[in-house]
């Protein structure tokens, strides 16, 4: 563990007893503290390096949790955790991961939110302001005195800030707006505003026009946001201020990266790499799969950028991640888009490109694609534009629970007219990705980029040669139909992967592989003495429509029909395949087909908060064992009556 200040700080009231000139080597402390951290664990340490002297100087200044303290995405609070009882989090290494990595008000009344998108941190000052004024004021007994809203410039591209920035304006009571300017978003800041903000800095803070005076919004500008005296000096002044002011300071991100660091890409300043940084420990390890799959489908589209000059890739921040790589962007020139932290304009934005004869590809993560329902709806489905989205971080997962991607499959597969295609291999993702961005004879089309199951079964079946089914186009009627030029989407029919009889398993998207695992387990007799069964698997391809074809093709064969998939249960694919098979024995009694019975397995309606995946999929069964005692007893079951 590191020694000196930090161990000693339990609270913001330590803050405050240590002598002013302390303050500085306290600072030193915590950003040495972070850069270990993050070689050892990794985060999101560039954004917190920047912001330590500011942190220390809000819990100087103000009074948490009385003045509230809203940190916007709140992955720069590391900082504030240290110093509200938390330090020991971040100093001892068997305590590592014992806190989110975003604020939380389960862990301490010194996070007012639960936070992990971007944009709104304004928006909920206004309302907690709003909220004192109405019950007494600064002065009142609300529980509320000064209302601290700390937003990055990156976060200031979200259409919502723009809105709270315009709320705040107009209450016109104490509210004091943090901007921490440290000149990148994820990546590098994209948006008209940010010539302005160069210009303050360049003037220090006297140039026109001025976004925030534009706003009606008070203005003061800090030079040097890591000055930890000058920050205090410059929040004493406006504690307690009677209307809402911007307080803009420069800081620099990634500040106090050391060598071993930057021999690892992980640098200081304006450097995309020290947004997250993985434990050193971890360098050389194989891409997972959103990098993995991403890189792939760059480069399959980049073969096309010299003869399509419509085809763009669109990216609304956050473009590393999912394997849009630094030099893939330079390559592609104005084929690549990077709209900002601005899910809901990259949307309508992609569809203004496909109604003017372009061809949009927009990848973002599930979790964020969240934001944007009402323009997938309205301006993608209502319109039918053939756009393309490529659905990262889908499905089941360890995220926190703000970056969960287990809710994609009920919002996207129930909007009218969106396809969500789900490919079980890389070559099934890119044929989905071909046919969507050469065809314009359909709507919007959301392909669910694959995820770690599906990669790790093509690892394991290109080392050991085992027969992991591969993807095969052209074989069904739709696919001769779309190349025959008619629109017919390819797609739309189960794939049969495995001809069984008694029970079909449909493993949907990343759970393919799971029940082809079920399907072998299942052919070998139980340790019971139960026979083995011989399984039918199928491989759905797509959850936005039902191949009532193939399921009514089960009948007679098959008396049990199983769902799998790494998704919201409630409101999802299974539900669907189950009430199609309850309403078809409901008005068929007599017809001499088999009732169908049907089993779903997928994930609670629930938030969960960095559960190991593993954990998860037994929580919920998905699980070779647990699926097949479930196949066993459900067909033993069927036989006794």
């Amino acid at each position: 563990m590191v020694g000196g200040f930090l161990e000693h700080i339990s609270s913001p009231a330590d803050v405050k007893a240590l002598d002013p000139k302390d303050l500085p080597a306290l600072c030193h402390e915590i950003r040495t503290t972070l850069v270990r951290y993050g070689k050892l664990h990794g985060g999101h340490i560039g954004s917190n390096l920047g912001m330590v002297e500011a942190t220390v100087a809000l819990h100087r200044v103000f009074d948490s949790p009385l003045d509230k303290i809203i940190f916007d995405v709140s992955h720069q609070s590391y900082v504030h955790k240290m110093l509200t009882g938390r330090a020991p989090a971040y100093m001892d290494e068997r305590l590592f991961g014992t806190v989110t990595g975003f604020t939380n008000p389960k862990e301490s009344e010194h996070d007012m939110f639960v936070l992990g998108h971007t944009g709104t941190s304004i928006s909920l000052a206004c309302g907690l302001a709003k909220t004192r004024d109405m019950m007494g004021g600064l002065k009142g007994t609300s529980g509320t005195r000064n209302v601290i809203a700390v937003i990055g410039d990156g976060s200031l591209s979200s259409a919502i800030a723009f809105e709270g920035l315009n709320n705040a304006a107009e209450q016109g009571t104490n509210m004091i707006i943090v901007v921490n300017d440290n000149e990148m978003s994820i990546a590098e800041d994209f948006g008209g505003m940010y010539g302005q903000l160069a210009q303050l800095r360049a003037s220090g803070g006297t140039s026109q026009p001025n976004i925030f005076n534009a706003f009606g919004l008070d203005y003061r500008y800090v030079e040097d946001g890591n000055d930890v005296l000058a920050l205090v000096d410059a929040f004493s002044q406006v504690k307690n201020i009677d209307h809402p002011i911007v307080i803009h300071i420069h800081t620099a991100k990634g500040l106090g990266l050391d060598a071993e660091d930057a021999a690892a890409g992980v640098k200081e300043g304006r450097c995309e790499a020290n947004h997250w940084q993985d434990p050193l420990a971890n360098q050389g390890s194989p891409l997972g799969a959103r990098k993995h799959y991403g890189r792939m489908a760059m480069a399959r589209l980049e073969q096309r950028f010299a003869s399509e000059p419509g085809l763009m890739v669109i990216s609304p921040a956050t473009p590393g991640s999912n394997g849009i790589t630094r030099e893939f962007r330079e390559r592609a020139g104005s084929h690549y888009v990077d709209t900002g932290i601005t899910e809901e304009h990259a949307v309508a934005f992609a569809s203004g490109i496909a109604k003017a004869g372009g061809t949009p590809v927009l990848a973002t993560s599930a979790t964020f694609f969240q934001r944007t329902f009402d323009q997938l709806q309205q301006e993608l489905s209502l319109n039918g534009t053939p756009v393309t989205l490529l659905v990262f971080g889908a499905g089941i997962s360890g995220a926190d629970n703000t970056h969960s991607g287990a809710f994609d499959i009920p919002m996207f597969a129930n909007i009218p007219g969106l396809t969500y295609l789900t490919p079980t291999s890389g070559d099934a993702f890119l044929a989905m990705l071909d046919w969507s961005t050469t065809s314009r004879e359909h709507g919007a089309v959301a392909i669910r980029v694959p995820g770690e199951p599906i990669l790790a079964a093509e690892r394991a079946a290109e080392t050991h040669g085992s027969a992991y089914p591969r993807y095969r186009g052209g074989t069904t009627e739709a696919d001769a139909a779309s190349k025959a030029g008619n629109g017919t989407m390819p797609f739309t029919r189960y794939r049969v992967t495995r001809q069984g009889s008694d029970v079909t398993i449909l493993g949907l998207g990343n759970m393919y592989p799971l029940a082809e695992r079920i399907a072998a387990d299942l052919a070998e007799s139980s340790d019971d003495g139960t026979a083995a069964i011989n399984a039918t698997v199928i491989d759905p391809q797509q959850c936005t429509s039902l191949d009532t074809a193939c399921l009514e093709a089960l009948r007679g064969r098959h008396s049990l029909v199983v769902t799998l998939e790494d998704a919201q249960l409630s409101g999802g694919w299974g539900e669907q395949v189950t009430a199609y098979y309850a309403n078809q024995n409901a008005v068929k009694p007599t017809d001499g087909n088999e009732c169908m019975r049907v089993l779903n397995f997928g994930a609670a309606k629930e938030f969960t908060d960095r559960v190991p995946a593993q954990d998860l999929y037994e929580r919920y069964g998905l699980t070779v064992p647990q699926v097949e005692q479930a196949i066993r007893s459900a067909l033993r079951q069927h036989l006794c009556e």
